[in-house]
């Protein structure tokens, strides 16, 4: 019997982490944590003022997504946290080395159409640039999958579980 992963659902702000991530969590049997509300109120305020984060803004959301990620080792769960550049990826896997990594991946033109669509979310269309010029996709090195976003959540989901179980198989530690 393998060991349940912790997984991050990454990307853009609107590529979907906040529906994916509970879909995923449920298919895999795992409890879900939204990675928005690790954010200190005076993130949310900066991003809600169209004002982008740094990384001193980053790490304190980082560690707490690392601190819950770090409690879930060897009983699996699913994160939402954009972790974007590298560093934050190596700081939350500092924090949890088995985390493994699904980026929400998709073209700046759909993902915009989705996040002018959505009600209530913080983080305006105007900062999608912002993100873009940070995102650095996953690297050879580390555990994760890129997943389209094309598709409804459902698709999305079943790409996702299926890329797992790929990487699953080709991992020197799978059964």
């Amino acid at each position: 019997m393998r060991t349940p992963h912790v997984v991050v659902v990454m990307g853009v702000s609107g590529t979907g982490k906040s529906t994916i991530g509970p879909l995923l969590a449920a298919r895999l049997g795992a409890p879900y944590a939204e990675g928005d509300d690790f954010h200190p109120q005076a993130n949310i305020a900066k991003m809600s003022a169209g004002i982008p984060l740094d990384d001193e803004d980053r790490w304190p959301w980082l560690d707490a997504i690392g601190a819950w990620a770090h409690e879930r080792t060897g009983l699996g769960g699913v994160v939402s946290s954009s972790a974007l550049k590298r560093s934050y990826r190596d700081r939350l896997r500092a924090a949890a080395p088995g985390i493994v990594f699904v980026h929400l991946a998709g073209d700046r033109e759909l993902i915009e159409s989705r996040m002018a669509q959505r009600q209530g979310h913080f983080m305006p269309t105007a900062l999608l640039d912002s993100q873009f010029a940070t995102l650095q996709p996953l690297q050879a090195d580390e555990a994760g999958v890129a997943v389209d976003i094309t598709g409804t959540p459902e698709e999305i989901t079943a790409r996702a579980v299926a890329a797992l179980d790929a990487l699953d198989s080709t991992s020197p530690s799978a059964p």
